[in-house]
C-alpha cells in the first residue's frame, strides 16, 4: 500500500543518489524526515507542533481552535503549574508562571534557591490554547510536561541553572526557563551554515525570513507538515549522545505517559483531543510515544520532598529574549507581526475574560466545528517545489516606519531630517534586495536606520537600534494584578496605602512622610525601612532620613519604584506571610550560615534592633555572636567587631538600665579571646596592623567593663609581654600598648622615637612606625598629641634629601593602613598648631616648652619656707592661674579646701602662690596626680 509521502520520499532519495559525493547518512536523513512527518500525521491524537513566541504558530493555533474546537487540550507545560493558569486573568501580559523553592530536600543545599519560569505572551500559541480552554465551557486543559521537581532531577548540574540573563534585563533572575517549541539547531556548525547562506546575522532573523513569513498564510495541513519537517530535521542532526537529547526523549516519554493516563481515567476520545508541543517533540519516535493504550508507559520517578511554591511574576520582551538566547528586539517584532497578521486575516484572538488590556468587548460565539478529515494528503511536495508566495513591498508601512523613526530620533537628540527618512526608506529596500528578499523585514529596516541616522555617535542613552525596537512595539513589561499576588505582597500594598500613592505605577514616585504631623505614618516608615533591607536598592530608596541606633527622624522622604520591582516583592512572598517573618528568617539565615562570622552576627543583632522589636530574637542572635567569636581562630574582622559592639553597648547604656546578659558575656568572652590571640597576631604576617589595633582597642576600651564582670587584667599584661613583633608598625603598636599599661612612660617613648629618627638605617621604614602610632589612636586615643609631636619632629629633623622621597611613602602608608584615623590626627594637629601665620613665628611646641619650677612657701614637700618644686610648682602655678576651674574640679572630686584670704588670681603674686600651696598641702595625692598628668 502506497502512502501519501511516497513520491516525496522517492524524490528526496533520488536527489541523495545524485549527490554521490555527499555524506553516507544523507539518504537516511532525507528519508527519515519524511517518515517522521508521515508517522506524526497518522497518530489518532492530533499533534499540533509549535515554536515558542512565534506569530505563525499563534495564528495557526487560533485558526485550528476555531475550526476544530477540541474538547481536551494537552499542553507541553510543567504539570504542577496548572493551578496558576486561572490567575492569568488578573495580570497584564507578558508574565511568567513560576515555581520557587528555597528549602531543599533531595537537592544540594548550596544550590538553593531553585526557580523555574514559563513566560507567557499574547503572541504565543500556548496563550491562545489557554484562553480557549479556560473560557470555553466543556473544554479541559491538561498540562502534561514533567513537574518542576523533575526539571531539576534531570538537570546535569543543579547548582548552575541555565539561562542566566544580562543583569540589566534581570526580570527572571537565574531561573531555569521552560518554553514550548525550542526550535533551534543543536550544534553550532548547522546554525552558522544557515545564517551564512541565509544572509542574516542571527537565528531570530533567519526564522522570521524563512519560516514565519512563508507560513503566515499557510493552511493548517501545510503548517503542520512543515513544522514537523523542521523539527525532524533538527532532531536527526542533533548529537544523539548528549545529555540534553536524552533529557528531551525522557520528556517525550513523560508527556505521552501522562496523556494515556488521562485518557484511560476520563475515557476521552483521541478524535476530540489536541496535543500541543514543540515541533522538536512532535517528530518523536520513542517507543513510548503514541495514544494507543497498548503502548508501554514510562516509569516516572517520584518527586523529592522539596516544598515548591507557585506564583506569577512580571516578565518582559527583553527578559524573554535574554532567558532563551533570542536576538534583542525579536519578541517585540514578533508581537508587532502578530498584530499585523490579525488585522490582515481579520481574526479575533482568544483572550481571557477580565484580562488587563484585553478590553471589554463581548466574545463572539464560535462557529460550528469542522469535522477532522482522516485522510492524510501531501502538502510538502508543493511547498518545497518552489519559493513561497510572499507579499510584495508595502510602501505605506515602510514609509510610516521611516517617518516615525526620524521623529523618535530627533526627540532623543539626533540631528535627523526628512532626508534621513528618505535615505532609510531607500536603504531598507536596497538591503532587502541584496539579501534576496521580496520585501524589507524589520531587521532590514533596523540596519538601514542605524546606517543613515546613527552614523558614528549616540548623543543620548538610546541608540537607534533600541529606538527601532521601541517603534516596533517596545519592551512590553507585564504586571501581576492585586488578586494574583501572594499574601505578603498584598499586605505590603495594604500597609502602604496611607501614603496615597499608586504603587502599581511603573515610575518612580516620591513619598513625603511628616511623622510629627501624622504619627500614623510611622508604621509605613517602619515597613519601608524593612523593604529597603530586603529589596534591591532601586525599589525603595530613602532621600531624606536614615535608620541607625539612637536616631529618630520627624520627617522622611522616599523614592518608591515598586511597580518595576514587583517580581522581588512577589518572591518575598515565597519566603513568608509577612515582611517581618521574612526579615526574621533572613537574619537567622545570616547568623547561622556556615560562613558566618561574629561581625556578621552582630550586624544581624543590630538589624533586629532597628527593624524588629523582638528581644527574644535579639538575645538569640547575640548568643550566636558569642559562639562564633569563641570559635574564630583569626582576627580578620576585629575592626568590624569592635565598631559594632561599641555601637550596641552605647545603645543599651542609653536605653536600658542594665546591659543584656549576652552583651556582658560577649565582652568577657571577647576579652579572654583577644588576650589569647594577641601574641600570635603580633607576629603573624597575615594579620594586618589594623586588625591588631582593633584587638587592642577592644581590650583597652572594654577593660573597665570586663574587669567589673570578673576578668583578670593580669591576662592582658601577660599577653602584651609575650608579644614580640618584628614589623615596624606592630612594634609601634606594642609600644603604645606598653604605655597604656604604664610600663613605658611617655619620656621613654620619646627617647625611642628619637633614636629611630637618629638612625639612618631606620629612617626609610619610619612611615611604618608612624602608621602603627596612628593605628594606636584606636586603643590609646590620648597618644594623639604624641603622634603629632612625632610627625613634627620628623619634619624638623630629617634633611630634605631624606624627607622629600619619604613623604609619598608616608602618605601612601597612612591612606592604606589608617585612613579612618587620619581625621583624628588632623583635629589634634589643629588644636596644637597656631591658627594664623603670624602666630607661627612666636609659637613654641608644647613638648619643648620649659617646665615652670617655683619654690613656694608652705608647700606640701617640706616644712617652713620650703615650697614645692618641679612638677608640684607647675601644678601650683596652674591652679593659681585658673582659680575658678580649680574650685570646680575640687567640688567635682569631693575635696574641700579654702583659698587664703589674701590670695590673688595671678600666679606671679606671692598671695596666689600661698593660696595654691595651701590647697596642695591639703590634698597632696591629688596634687601629685595632676602634676604627673601635666608633665606626661
Amino acid at each position: 500500500m502506497t502512502g501519501p509521502f511516497d513520491p516525496l520520499r522517492a524524490q528526496l532519495l533520488g536527489a541523495a543518489e545524485a549527490l554521490a559525493d555527499g555524506p553516507a547518512a544523507l539518504p537516511e536523513i532525507l528519508a527519515g524526515i519524511v517518515d517522521d512527518v508521515d508517522h506524526a500525521l497518522r497518530e489518532p491524537l492530533e499533534i499540533f507542533p509549535v515554536c515558542h513566541h512565534s506569530p505563525a504558530s499563534a495564528v495557526a493555533m487560533l485558526r485550528r481552535l476555531r475550526e476544530r474546537q477540541p474538547k481536551v487540550i494537552y499542553l507541553e507545560l510543567c504539570e504542577d503549574l496548572q493551578p496558576l493558569l486561572t490567575e492569568l486573568r488578573n495580570c497584564r501580559l507578558p508574565v511568567a508562571l513560576q515555581a520557587f523553592a528555597s528549602e531543599l530536600d533531595g537537592f544540594p543545599k548550596e544550590s538553593a534557591p531553585l526557580s523555574v519560569i514559563a513566560p507567557i505572551t499574547e503572541a504565543s500559541a500556548e496563550y491562545q490554547a489557554i484562553s480557549y480552554a479556560l473560557d470555553t465551557p466543556g473544554v479541559e486543559l491538561v498540562l502534561v510536561d514533567r513537574s518542576t521537581d523533575h526539571v531539576f532531577q534531570w538537570q546535569p548540574d543543579v547548582s548552575t541553572p541555565a539561562g542566566t540573563p544580562e543583569p540589566e534585563e534581570d526580570l527572571h533572575g537565574d531561573a531555569v526557563g521552560v518554553e514550548i517549541g525550542d526550535l533551534r539547531p543543536r550544534f553550532a556548525e548547522l546554525e552558522e551554515h544557515l545564517l551564512h547562506h541565509g544572509r542574516v546575522r542571527h537565528w531570530s532573523e533567519w526564522w522570521d525570513q524563512y519560516v514565519e513569513q512563508p507560513l503566515a498564510g499557510a493552511d493548517h495541513e501545510t503548517y503542520r507538515q512543515v513544522m514537523v519537517l523542521i523539527g525532524s530535521l533538527f532532531r536527526r542532526l542533533a548529537p544523539h549522545d548528549s545529555r540534553r537529547f536524552a533529557s528531551d526523549e525522557d520528556r517525550e516519554r513523560y508527556m505521552w505517559t501522562r496523556i494515556r493516563e488521562h485518557q484511560a481515567a476520563t475515557g476521552a476520545d483521541p478524535a476530540d483531543c489536541l496535543y500541543i508541543c514543540g515541533a522538536f517533540h512532535a517528530a518523536s519516535r520513542v517507543a513510548e510515544a503514541g495514544s494507543d493504550p497498548a503502548t508501554p508507559d514510562f516509569v516516572i520517578t517520584p518527586r523529592t520532598a522539596t516544598t515548591w511554591l507557585y506564583g506569577l511574576i512580571p516578565s518582559s520582551h527583553s527578559a524573554i529574549e535574554s532567558q532563551f538566547g533570542l536576538a534583542p528586539g525579536s519578541v517585540s517584532i514578533a508581537a508587532a507581526t502578530w498584530q499585523k497578521q490579525l488585522t490582515a486575516s481579520r481574526l479575533t484572538p482568544f483572550r481571557l475574560q477580565g484580562q488587563k488590556g484585553a478590553g471589554r468587548k463581548p466574545k463572539k460565539a464560535l462557529p460550528a466545528p469542522v469535522a477532522a478529515s482522516g485522510a492524510v494528503t501531501d502538502h510538502l511536495t508543493g511547498y518545497l517545489a518552489g519559493p513561497p508566495a510572499l507579499d510584495g513591498l508595502d510602501e505605506e508601512e515602510l514609509r510610516g516606519w521611516c517617518v516615525d523613526i526620524v521623529r523618535l530620533a530627533r526627540r532623543n537628540g539626533y540631528l535627523a531630517s526628512t532626508a534621513d527618512a528618505i535615505a532609510v526608506f531607500e536603504t531598507s529596500v536596497l538591503l532587502a534586495g541584496m539579501r534576496g528578499r521580496v520585501r524589507p523585514t524589520p531587521y532590514d529596516f533596523q540596519d538601514a536606520a542605524v546606517t543613515c541616522i546613527e552614523k558614528d555617535t549616540v548623543p543620548g542613552r538610546r541608540d537607534v537600534r533600541r529606538l527601532c525596537e521601541i517603534l516596533l512595539g517596545g519592551d512590553r513589561i507585564g504586571q501581576v494584578g492585586y488578586e494574583a499576588l501572594p499574601p505578603l505582597a498584598r499586605d505590603v500594598y495594604d500597609r502602604l496605602a496611607p501614603l496615597g500613592l499608586n504603587l502599581e505605577q511603573r515610575s518612580i514616585q516620591r513619598a513625603l512622610l511628616d511623622l510629627a504631623a501624622r504619627p500614623e505614618l510611622g508604621a509605613c516608615s517602619q515597613l519601608l525601612w524593612m523593604l529597603r533591607y530586603l529589596l534591591p536598592d532601586q525599589a525603595v530608596r530613602p532621600i531624606m532620613g536614615s535608620r541607625r541606633l539612637g536616631e529618630k527622624h520627624i520627617q522622611e522622604s522616599w523614592d518608591l519604584d515598586l511597580g518595576r520591582h514587583q517580581r522581588a516583592i512577589i518572591e518575598l512572598g515565597y519566603e513568608g506571610v509577612t515582611v517581618e517573618q521574612v526579615l526574621e528568617q533572613r537574619l537567622r539565615r545570616d547568623a547561622w550560615d556556615p560562613k558566618a562570622t561574629a561581625a556578621r552576627a552582630l550586624k544581624a543583632v543590630e538589624n533586629s534592633l532597628l527593624f524588629l522589636e523582638s528581644p527574644r530574637l535579639t538575645e538569640e542572635l547575640g548568643v550566636r555572636a558569642i559562639e562564633l567569636l569563641s570559635a574564630e581562630r583569626t582576627v580578620d574582622e576585629a575592626p568590624d567587631v569592635l565598631r559594632r559592639i561599641r555601637r550596641l553597648l552605647g545603645h543599651y547604656r542609653a536605653t536600658t538600665p542594665v546591659l543584656p546578659s549576652w552583651c556582658e558575656r560577649f565582652v568577657t568572652e571577647g576579652y579572654a579571646h583577644y588576650c589569647t590571640l594577641l601574641p600570635t597576631a603580633f607576629v603573624e604576617e597575615e594579620t594586618g596592623v589594623r586588625q591588631v589595633g582593633a584587638m587592642l582597642g577592644f581590650l583597652f576600651s572594654m577593660e573597665s567593663l570586663a574587669l567589673s564582670l570578673g576578668c583578670d587584667r593580669l591576662q592582658l599584661e601577660i599577653a602584651v609581654r609575650q608579644s614580640h613583633p618584628e614589623s615596624p608598625a606592630k612594634v609601634a603598636l606594642l609600644w603604645a600598648a606598653l604605655h597604656q599599661l604604664g610600663s613605658l612612660p611617655l619620656a621613654d617613648l620619646r627617647v625611642r622615637v628619637g633614636d629611630l629618627l637618629g638612625n639612618p638605617l631606620v629612617v626609610p621604614s619610619f612611615p611604618q612606625y608612624v602608621s602603627g602610632f596612628v593605628q594606636a589612636l584606636e586603643p590609646v586615643p590620648r597618644l594623639a598629641p604624641f603622634v603629632v609631636e612625632t610627625l613634627s619632629e620628623a619634619f624638623g629633623r630629617l634633611p630634605d634629601p631624606v624627607l622629600l622621597p619619604w613623604l609619598p611613602n608616608l602618605i601612601t602608608t597612612l591612606k592604606q593602613h589608617a585612613a579612618e584615623l587620619v581625621p583624628v590626627l588632623t583635629r589634634e594637629a589643629g588644636r596644637t598648631f597656631p591658627g594664623t601665620l603670624a602666630g607661627l613665628d612666636s609659637w613654641t611646641p608644647p613638648w619643648k616648652a620649659p617646665a615652670r619650677a617655683r619654690r613656694l612657701p608652705g608647700g606640701p614637700s617640706g616644712a617652713g619656707s620650703a615650697g614645692p618644686s618641679g612638677p608640684a610648682a607647675a601644678a601650683a602655678a596652674l591652679l593659681a592661674a585658673h582659680r575658678p576651674a580649680a574650685d570646680a574640679v575640687a567640688a567635682l572630686l569631693g575635696c574641700e579646701g579654702e583659698w587664703a584670704l589674701h590670695a590673688a588670681p595671678v600666679p606671679d603674686s606671692p598671695g596666689g602662690e600661698v593660696a595654691a600651696a595651701t590647697l596642695l598641702k591639703a590634698h597632696p595625692e591629688s596634687a601629685q596626680a595632676v602634676a604627673t598628668l601635666i608633665t606626661t
